[in-house]
């Protein structure tokens, strides 16, 4: 029998000569050694707003996640399932996409800061591609969301992309947090979903709910950072 290394750490608690402070045990020290070349080469996790027809929600599909249903918010990185979320809105970007119709092949071809860069790429394939493609536009929205489980607003940014249906759910939001006065990530907002329908069928949208301004100045200043790093690196 080989025996149990022990000397491996564990999730918790953590060991005291890796601890913040006494006082915040539950926190590694802050500096981050070995990965100062790490920059900006991480992947953003996106949140999605799982749909009836989406591989997360379909049992017989390899893409299934356990417990996953529709109108779900997913974080697709973590795979973390949530009913709602709260979120800090820190910058708002729009961009074009182009992707190649489903019964041509499907894929997603490009994205661009403009729709005329959009309009010149598919001008400049060959002609009998050019009806292949289709232009969306999509509003992408950084966030910090709050963990459910503690309240404390979390390190790791998130992406959250509104197209299609979306896009009207987008621009309301954009208009409530400029009523609001101040910087973007001064607000905190909740989303939960809600459901909507026509004569083709029904699906699943965010409603964006205001909850308060930013109350604990530290949540604020992280905001703040991650406004600044996102725009100096633009």
């Amino acid at each position: 029998m080989t025996a149990k290394n022990t000397a491996v750490a564990t999730a918790s608690p953590v060991p005291s000569f890796l601890a913040a402070t006494d006082t915040t045990p539950d926190f590694l020290q802050n500096t981050g050694r070995g990965n100062e070349n790490v920059g900006d080469n991480i992947e953003i996790p996106r949140i999605k707003l799982l749909q009836k027809m989406n591989d997360e929600v379909d049992k017989h599909h390899s893409n299934y996640i356990e417990g996953a249903q529709p109108g779900q918010f997913l974080n697709v990185l973590s795979k973390e399932l949530f009913d709602e979320i709260y979120v800090i809105s820190v910058n708002f970007r729009v961009e074009y996409v182009i992707w190649r119709k489903r019964e041509a092949g499907g894929g997603k071809q490009g994205t661009f800061d403009s729709r005329q860069e959009a309009i010149n790429w598919i001008s400049e394939q060959p002609e009998k591609d050019q009806s292949t493609f289709d232009l969306s536009e999509n509003h992408q929205h950084l966030l910090l969301c709050y963990d459910q489980d503690t309240g404390k607003l979390r390190n790791t940014p998130c992406i959250m992309d509104f197209s299609g249906s979306k896009l009207r759910v987008s621009k309301n939001w954009n208009s409530k947090i400029l009523e609001r006065g101040g910087d973007r990530f001064g607000t905190i907002w909740k989303f939960k979903p809600a459901i909507q329908s026509n004569d083709k069928g029904s699906w699943v949208n965010i409603a964006a709910d205001y909850v308060g301004f930013v109350a604990n100045e530290d949540d604020y200043k992280q905001a703040e950072e991650l406004y600044v790093s996102t725009n100096t690196a633009h």
